[in-house]
């Protein structure tokens, strides 16, 4: 069953304009060459920060990135209203790319662990396609971000390390989708982010952390047989083990600059309606 926004968009745009105490001036482009189209406006929605950016056809940023924190309550009613207060302060866009941190499927987000129980089948493809007049692609922050990780050879995984853990799987550069190692039973009948999203990292600390980080690499290598490892989210930082030569870390960006990608992989598109 769909469900819509109770109030209209510019009406909580203004509010979360006050709280974010944003500037109102726009990001212009960081460089005066000519443009080339499409252009992607890339989100990446997560459980303690909101980013965006603007990117040309070759995933080459045309602005800064700009962040926002993910509203104390995250509904879907108070994260559109960050959503649409940031979109104001970047320049024009020809399509949208968007990561969610949960399950979702056909555009709508089906579940959100760490944001709202009225995420529960929320259109937010369709619901941003109709907001911002612009075709709309939205897909696990976790798939965004492998499509920007993965070289495209063999079994790759991608775990990211933030709030929650997000995972993608890769063979040969397509997506696996539906995976969500996540919530699987791992430990003591305790799951995979129970141990290795941020409450384990605040229960357990940094050195317990990182041995239980090694523990998952050894137990997804023996699930999945993967050939290349790739690690992201905002708490890959606190990693402090050598790690093998075919495990990297790589930076948060990737989670935006997927989003061109994805518009290469990922069928159908909600497009924008009159």
């Amino acid at each position: 069953m769909k469900k819509s926004v109770s109030k209209p968009a510019s009406k909580l745009a203004a509010k979360s304009a006050a709280k974010t105490r944003r500037s109102a001036a726009a990001v212009e482009l960081s460089s005066p060459v000519v443009v080339h189209h499409p252009i992607t406006l890339t989100v990446d929605i997560g459980g303690t920060g909101i980013k965006m950016m603007v990117l040309d056809p070759e995933a080459k940023p045309l602005t800064d990135r700009i962040r926002s924190l993910t509203p104390s309550d995250p509904t879907p009613e108070r994260v559109l209203a960050v959503l649409e207060d940031m979109r104001a302060q970047l320049p024009e866009f020809d399509r949208v790319s968007v990561g969610f941190p949960g399950v979702v499927k056909h555009g709508m987000t089906i579940a959100a662990h760490n944001l709202s129980p009225k995420w529960a089948e929320f259109p937010l493809q369709e619901t941003l396609a109709k907001l911002w007049d612009k075709p709309v692609i939205v897909a696990n922050d976790a798939s965004v971000q492998g499509y920007g990780a993965t070289f495209g050879k063999g079994v790759e995984l991608c775990l990211t390390l933030g709030t929650g853990l997000g995972s993608s799987l890769f063979t040969e550069g397509h997506l696996c989708p539906g995976l969500e190692l996540a919530h699987h039973p791992w430990r003591k009948g305790q799951t995979y982010e129970d141990f290795l999203g941020l409450r384990g990292l605040d229960k357990y600390g940094k050195k317990k952390w990182n041995k239980l980080v090694q523990k998952a690499i050894a137990q997804t290598a023996q699930l999945f047989n993967w050939d290349f490892l790739h690690l992201g989210g905002g708490n890959a930082k606190h990693i402090n083990f050598e790690l093998g030569k075919n495990i990297r870390i790589v930076p948060n960006e990737e989670g935006l600059l997927g989003g061109v990608a994805l518009w290469r992989n990922e069928v159908p598109v909600i497009e924008a309606k009159a």
